[in-house]
């Protein structure tokens, strides 16, 4: 008992007088905060941009109805004060992301803990907190799955350490000519609201790909020949302004004579079930049998014909708005209209390819990737970084685990598994102490435009890079200053000289981050930027000879259970990384329960 009451007065006082910085305070940050304040912590920074939803109010309890629209940092500070008035809270209605937030303000902090749920603001926390030498405790959950760990410079990999995984994509053709799958019509709907009503890409079409005419019949002809008259010469956005969005037109177009065009590309439907064109009013008002029965409105799945209502109305709808603002619509999951008509026109696209229809809730969290937010989940994560973070705070980091939490783990009967922490990456791009990193490229075709918003900023996360050339002369080809290198931004990085083995460096200021990129000169690459380490494998007779199993490290049951569990803790989201089975260690030991 003594022991207990001695451990009870340490953990006080090392949460009483610990000052942390809390980024994010929605679904985790939530259930955070109040463990924080009711663990003793008192003085806590929150940052957090976003404002409260409707929807966050099943699981993210510091919020009411009545606080719909306000600041989420703000609000949750009110709602933890009134059960505890002497927590000394700094509430900032801000994106972390903000030159406020450097390298100085976050040396302040003893510890950061992040409750963020996108890759861009964890990578910026993640690399101020190596600039200012603070230890880091990050999270993620994705319905079922979560995780936390530990990110200490010198000592842990960082979050950048390994790889994530790019989002998934779709080819065009797939989409417009041969779609397979709900998801393929959904992303197709969302392509036509923006063709109607929002920002058009030209890379996003909707109507069917006509780059190889020979596959079209006489039946493709006179769709084409129809089509042109309907919207003669101009766009589909003025086609459609011009027959004042008639839903009837429009449907016609998009459901009927696009899908009469498919058809007569008798190529396509060899081996394929070919579509089923739709007729204006083909489903009655009888088809409502058809509908699923459900108590929920949005779990139900629409008939045809409900699907053609909705699309009339959700059209009506956004085009008064549309008119009514000179900007284009974005198209949001939480606008009833624009949803509306997404899993309308989704559902009619399935049907013509017989592709399962969806319901609205389902169609929602596809077109939105959401994944399910799980209260517990949360919870369960929350309580855990607050248990890592004592550890941090006892200086006993070599205690911390990453903690992996599953349904699906069968370890013994465990929820929770918790794996030793991961050194450094010594090929990590962000925390070596001069990182560097190999990129090839075509440079006779890149451009210094494409080499800042597709390599330094996409794949490498800065915000505002300066970049020069490692030529003894320290030219500079990208700064950060608006206006200082705008014309170099259409040339090829050949016509500077730059070249196989060339040295670029990067130095983005805002987040104190240097780092060195090397030239690999490639011209047979389908993509304008692969890293070492991500070019495709060498060929078969030049791969090395396979190891013994002496060198396999363990026998192959053992490696295949350790395969298993990896398998059943499958990343999800940007916030949660795969599993290592390699260095599980004993669930029991590991798990600690504050009362």
């Amino acid at each position: 008992m003594k022991e207990g009451k001695m451990a009870d007065k340490n953990t006080t006082t090392l949460a009483k007088n610990c000052s942390l910085l809390m980024v994010g305070a929605g679904g985790i940050g939530c259930e955070l905060l109040k463990n924080l304040v009711l663990t003793g912590f008192e003085k806590i920074y929150i940052i957090d941009l976003d404002t409260i939803d409707v929807s966050n109010l099943n699981r993210q309890f510091l919020f009411q109805r009545r606080h719909v629209g306000k600041s989420k940092a703000q609000v949750a500070k009110e709602s933890v004060l009134r059960f505890r008035p002497n927590a000394e809270i700094i509430a900032k209605h801000d994106t972390v992301m903000s030159t406020e937030y450097n390298k100085d303000f976050f040396s302040q902090f003893d510890i950061v803990l992040n409750a963020l749920d996108n890759r861009a603001a964890r990578n910026h926390v993640n690399r101020m907190c190596l600039a200012a030498n603070v230890p880091l405790i990050e999270s993620g959950t994705a319905g079922y799955l979560g995780q936390v760990t530990l990110i200490k410079k010198g000592m842990t990999e960082c979050y950048e350490c390994q790889p994530k995984p790019a989002r998934k994509t779709y080819p065009g053709c797939t989409i417009r000519n041969t779609p397979s799958e709900p998801v393929h019509c959904i992303v197709w709907a969302k392509h036509l609201f923006n063709q109607l009503f929002g920002e058009h890409d030209a890379d996003n079409e909707v109507s069917p790909d006509t780059e190889d005419p020979e596959l079209a019949g006489d039946a493709g002809e006179m769709a084409t020949k129809k089509n042109s008259e309907e919207i003669s010469r101009t766009s589909t956005r003025d086609w459609a302004k011009e027959i004042d969005y008639d839903g009837e037109k429009l449907f016609t177009k998009f459901f009927h004579n696009d899908i009469t065009y498919l058809l007569s590309m008798e190529k396509l439907w060899k081996k394929r079930k070919p579509p089923i064109p739709l007729a204006w009013n083909s489903g009655t008002s009888s088809d409502q049998a058809e509908a699923t029965d459900t108590a929920l409105p949005d779990k139900r799945i629409w008939s045809i014909h409900e699907c053609q209502t909705v699309f009339e109305k959700s059209i009506k709808t956004l085009k008064e708005r549309s008119r009514a603002s000179d900007e284009p619509l974005v198209w949001d999951k939480d606008d009833e209209a624009a949803m509306d008509f997404v899993t309308a026109t989704a559902n009619i696209r399935s049907q013509i390819f017989s592709i399962p229809l969806k319901s609205r809730f389902d169609i929602k969290s596809i077109s939105g990737n959401i994944i399910p937010a799980i209260a517990t989940t949360n919870a369960i994560i929350a309580g855990l970084m607050v248990v890592e973070c004592l550890k941090v705070l006892a200086e006993k980091p070599e205690d911390c685990r990453t903690i992996y939490l599953s349904k699906q783990v069968k370890a013994k009967n465990r929820l929770l598994v918790p794996c030793k922490l991961e050194k450094p990456n010594p090929k990590c791009y962000v925390c070596p102490q001069l990182p560097e990193v190999t990129v090839n490229m075509d440079t006779n075709k890149v451009t210094v435009k494409q080499l800042e918003d597709k390599l330094f900023k996409e794949k490498f996360g800065m915000i505002a890079p300066d970049v020069e050339i490692d030529d003894g002369k320290g030219t500079i080809l990208i700064s950060s200053e608006e206006g200082e290198t705008e014309d170099n931004w259409p040339k090829t990085l050949s016509q500077f000289k730059i070249a196989n083995s060339t040295r670029l460096k990067g130095d983005d200021f805002l987040q104190n981050y240097e780092l060195v990129v090397n030239i690999h000169h490639n011209e047979d690459l389908d993509e304008l930027f692969v890293l070492e380490g991500d070019l495709p494998p060498v060929p078969e007779e030049e791969k090395p000879a396979p190891k013994t199993a002496a060198e396999t490290n363990g026998n192959s049951v053992h490696n295949q259970k350790k395969r298993k569990m990896e398998e059943e803790i499958h990343q999800q989201t940007n916030g949660v990384k795969k599993m290592k089975t390699n260095d599980i260690v004993a669930v029991e030991d590991d798990i600690m329960i504050i009362d």
